[in-house]
């Protein structure tokens, strides 16, 4: 029994939009998850989708665990880069747009 863990760094969303949907699958098993994420509308719905995939890739594969016991048990999502872009406004002045990024940790434990 151990801990199986994947993440996602430098993903282009922001993490405000992430977190709901990492708050929906925390704790449950791998196979309502994953039909969690596949049928919500939200984008972070696929990356998180893709993550907890290479999670139980990862743990079936190097650990050789048995995929249908499996639980997410942590997933934090930080904050990570942010591109800082320019927008022109009145009067020749300029105001600054932030894009926020992500950084995704995922880690599985056998129930």
């Amino acid at each position: 029994m151990g801990t199986y863990r994947a993440q996602a760094n430098r993903q282009r969303i922001s993490p405000t939009k992430v977190r709901p949907l990492a708050d929906l699958v925390r704790g449950r098993p791998v196979e309502e998850a994953l039909n969690t994420l596949q049928f919500s509308p939200q984008a972070g719905a696929k990356i998180l989708r893709t993550l907890l995939e290479s999670a139980i890739a990862n743990a079936e594969h190097n650990f050789g665990a048995d995929v249908d016991e499996l639980i997410i048990s942590e997933i934090c999502v930080n904050e990570g880069m942010r591109l800082k872009r320019v927008r022109p406004r009145a009067r020749g002045r300029a105001n600054r747009i932030v894009k926020r990024g992500s950084h995704i940790a995922l880690a599985l434990s056998e129930a």
